[in-house]
C-alpha cells in the first residue's frame, strides 16, 4: 500500500520532542531483545510502596495462559495520580472541566482533587465498600466521575464505569455480571442541551439487579427525582460529613483495578479486567511518548470516561504524569458546530485527541466553522476509535491543524489498556502517511499473518497478531476465563489475537482495515470494510459510509453500502450512485462493486462513535435487530430501515 503522500513534522516539534529517531530505534530494539530490562526501566516511572523484583511472568500457551507484571510489587493508583504530585504540582490544575453549556467551566488543582478524592473514599467506606468490592459508576462527564474512579482505586475497590447514555437494561446487566453492591450516579446528565434521566435509569436498573443496595447521587441539575429511603444517599450531604484524610490502600500489582465492558455489538458484553501495576505503567508511558506531553501543556481527550479511552487518556495516563487534563460534558455540535474549536481557544489546548467519527461529522459542515476560530495553541492532534480515512486525515491536518500539527493516529482496544500502534510526533525520518497507524509502540512486537499464522508479504492483507506481552494487557474476562482463552488465544499459537484485519506496506507501516469479522468475502476475495468505506468517503460529496455483506448464492457475499452525503449537495442521487460505482471499480476493483448503495442522513453508531454494521446487516437481511442499548441515536435505525424499504420496493 504505497503512499507517496507523506508528512514530516515541523522542526519545532522535532527539536523539542521526547523521542527522536535514534532514541526510538534504541528503545524498540531493547524492548524486543531484552523486554524485562526495558519494562523494568519504565516500571520506575510510577511510585511503588514495595518495589518489585520480578518484571514479568508470562505464558502464552493456549491451555495455560497467564500474564503477570511486577507481581511482587505493591502500589496505589490514586497515590500515583495525586499524592506524589502534591509537593511540586499541588497548586497546578489537574482537571479543567467544560460543561455542556459554554458558560460553565472550572479548574480543579491537584490539591483540591486530592482532598475531594480522600473525602469520597471515606464516603465509600462508610457505605460499606471494602477492598475487592465492585462499584458501578454511571455518571455524566463531570469531575465527580473522576473523583469516584480515583476514590475506588484509593480504597482498593474495583470500579466498573458504565457510560451515562446506556439504558437501564444495559446498566442492570453490567451490575449483575460483576455483582456490584454500590452505584454512583447523578440526578440527571446533560448532553447537547438535553437532560438524561440517570437517577430514574438507575432506579430501574437496581429493581432488576437487586444485589445493588446503595445509590450515591450527585446533584447535577437539581431536577426532582424519586428518592428511595434506605437506598439513596446525596453525594453532597455525605461529602460534608466526610474527613479529607484517607491513606491509600496498598495494592499488589496484580490486584484487579477496574472492569470495563465492551460495547456488546454481538452477544453479551465482555467484562475486560485490568490489574493495577502493569496498567498504570503502560498508561503513563504511552501518554508521555505518543502525545509528547510537555510540562504545563493543556491536554484534551474528547472521550467519555465510560470508555477505555477515557480511563487511560483522560484519567490515569495524564494524571499519573502530572498533566492538566480537560473533561468535556457536551457534544461537538452544541450549541454550534464550532464548539470543539471554541473550547480549544478558550482553554488554550495544546494536544487534542478525538475520534474519526467526530472528525468526519465536522468535516461535513465545511471549513468555515473551524476557520472562525484561531486554534493557535494546538501542537499535537490525535485520532482514536477506528481507522481514519485519508480524506478525513487530510482535512484534520490541513484545516484543523493548519498543516503544523503532527497527527498521532492510534490503534488499540479496551483489552490492550493503551496504544499499540501509533506514530511518535517527532520522528522526522518516519513521516506520517494519511490513514496509517505507522509503527508499533516500543515494547510491542506486531505482525500481519495468514490463516495459518505465517507472516504475509508486504502489501498483503492478513490478520494482526501481537507476539509478545506488554504491561497494559487485560488479565482476563470477569467471571469467564474460558471465553478469554477462546477469544484471544485460540486462533494462533503463542500469540495474542485482537481480531483485526490489516496490512503492512513496503516501509513497514501498518494499515488497519477494520475488524476481522467485518471482512467481506466476495467470490473468494477478502475485502476489508475500512478499505471500501475509505474509498467511498474519498468522493468529494460524501461525508460518511458504512458497508456490510449479505448472503449471495453466486458470490458467497454481496456488498451493500450506506452513504451519508455532505450538506448542500446538488448532484442527483442517480448520478452520485453512478460516480461511486465507477470510483469503487477504479480504486478498489470490480469485485468490490456494491450490489446496492443506499443514501441516508445518519448511520447507527454506538455512543463511543463506532458504526454498528451488525444492525445494517440485520436490516438488509431481514433479521431481528437485537439490542440497541448502546446506540447514540436510535432513530438512525429507522432511517436505514426506511431507506432500505424505499429503494427495494
Amino acid at each position: 500500500m504505497k503512499n507517496d503522500n507523506i508528512f514530516k513534522p515541523a522542526s519545532n516539534i522535532v527539536d523539542n520532542c521526547h523521542v527522536d529517531k535514534a532514541t526510538y530505534d534504541q528503545m524498540y530494539k531493547e524492548s524486543i531483545a531484552s523486554p524485562d530490562i526495558f519494562w523494568d526501566n519504565h516500571g520506575k516511572r510510577i511510585d511503588w510502596i514495595k518495589p518489585y523484583t520480578k518484571v514479568s511472568n508470562v505464558s502464552y500457551k493456549r491451555d495455560d495462559v497467564y500474564i503477570k507484571w511486577y507481581e511482587d510489587g505493591t502500589l496505589n493508583a490514586s497515590f500515583n495520580c495525586l499524592d506524589r504530585h502534591l509537593k511540586t504540582k499541588g497548586d497546578a490544575t489537574a482537571i479543567i472541566w467544560e460543561g455542556d453549556d459554554p458558560t460553565e467551566s472550572k479548574h480543579i488543582s491537584y490539591k483540591e482533587l486530592h482532598k475531594e478524592v480522600c473525602k469520597f473514599s471515606n464516603v465509600l467506606k462508610k457505605a460499606g465498600a471494602l477492598k475487592g468490592d465492585r462499584i458501578t459508576i454511571y455518571m455524566p462527564m463531570i469531575p465527580e466521575a473522576t473523583i469516584a474512579m480515583l476514590a475506588c482505586t484509593r480504597i482498593g475497590a474495583i470500579h466498573s464505569v458504565v457510560f451515562g447514555g446506556f439504558s437501564p437494561e444495559a446498566l442492570a446487566g453490567r451490575i449483575e455480571d460483576c455483582n456490584s453492591t454500590i452505584i454512583i450516579t447523578a440526578d440527571e446528565g446533560v448532553r447537547g442541551g438535553k437532560a438524561i434521566p440517570l437517577k430514574s435509569n438507575t432506579d430501574e436498573a437496581i429493581s432488576k439487579a437487586k444485589m445493588c443496595k446503595t445509590s450515591i447521587v450527585v446533584k447535577r441539575t437539581g431536577a426532582n427525582v424519586n428518592w428511595i429511603e434506605g437506598q439513596d444517599l446525596w453525594y453532597h450531604e455525605e461529602m460534608e460529613m466526610a474527613s479529607d484524610e484517607c491513606q491509600p490502600t496498598e495494592m499488589n500489582a496484580e490486584d484487579p483495578m477496574f472492569i470495563l465492558y465492551t460495547s456488546g455489538s454481538t452477544g453479551k458484553p465482555k467484562g475486560v479486567l485490568h490489574t493495577t501495576g502493569g496498567y498504570m505503567v503502560y498508561a503513563s508511558m504511552t501518554h508521555h511518548y505518543v502525545f509528547d506531553y510537555q510540562e504545563n501543556e493543556i491536554y484534551w481527550c474528547t472521550a467519555d470516561v465510560g470508555w477505555v479511552t477515557g480511563h487511560s487518556y483522560i484519567v490515569y495516563g495524564p494524571l499519573s504524569n502530572g498533566a492538566t487534563t480537560l473533561m468535556f460534558e457536551g457534544v461537538p455540535n452544541y450549541p454550534s458546530v464550532s464548539r470543539f474549536w471554541e473550547i480549544v481557544d478558550k482553554h488554550k489546548v495544546n494536544i487534542f485527541y478525538t475520534a474519526p467519527t467526530a472528525i468526519r461529522a465536522l468535516m461535513a459542515e465545511g471549513d468555515e466553522p473551524v476557520n472562525k476560530t484561531s486554534r493557535n495553541s494546538l501542537r499535537i492532534l490525535g485520532s482514536v476509535g477506528e481507522p481514519i480515512n485519508p480524506e478525513a486525515w487530510n482535512w484534520y491536518n490541513n484545516v484543523v491543524g493548519n498543516g503544523k500539527c503532527p497527527i498521532v493516529d492510534t490503534w488499540w482496544q479496551t483489552e490492550t489498556g493503551g496504544m499499540l500502534i501509533s506514530p511518535l510526533p517527532g520522528l522526522e525520518t518516519i513521516p506520517l502517511k494519511p490513514g496509517s497507524g505507522t509503527l508499533s509502540i516500543p515494547g510491542v512486537n506486531i505482525s500481519v499473518v495468514d490463516e495459518n499464522g505465517n507472516d504475509v508479504p508486504a502489501n498483503t492483507k492478513g490478520y494482526l497478531i501481537i507476539k509478545n506481552p506488554w504491561p497494559g494487557m487485560l488479565l482476563t474476562l470477569w467471571g469467564d476465563d474460558a471465553k478469554y482463552k477462546t477469544v484471544y488465544w485460540s486462533k494462533y499459537e503463542n500469540c495474542y489475537y485482537p481480531g483485526d484485519y490489516a496490512l503492512k506496506d513496503d516501509d513497514g507501516y501498518f494499515w488497519l482495515l477494520g475488524r476481522a469479522d467485518d471482512v467481506l468475502k466476495v467470490a473468494g476475495h477478502r475485502i476489508g470494510t475500512a478499505e471500501l468505506e475509505s474509498c467511498i468517503v474519498s468522493h468529494d460529496d460524501v461525508s460518511e459510509s458504512a458497508v456490510c455483506g449479505i448472503p449471495d448464492e453466486v458470490k458467497g457475499e454481496a456488498i451493500i453500502a450506506f452513504v451519508v452525503l455532505k450538506y448542500n449537495i446538488t448532484t442527483s442521487i442517480i448520478e452520485l450512485e453512478k460516480q461511486l460505482m465507477i470510483k469503487i471499480r477504479n480504486d478498489v476493483g470490480a469485485i468490490a462493486s456494491p450490489k446496492q448503495i443506499y443514501f441516508v442522513s445518519k448511520l447507527p453508531k454506538t455512543r463511543s462513535g463506532k458504526i454498528m454494521r451488525r444492525l445494517l446487516k440485520s436490516i438488509v437481511c431481514g433479521e431481528k435487530i437485537g439490542d440497541t442499548s448502546t446506540l447514540e441515536d436510535k432513530t438512525s435505525v429507522n432511517e436505514v430501515q426506511s431507506a432500505f424499504n424505499d429503494q427495494t420496493l
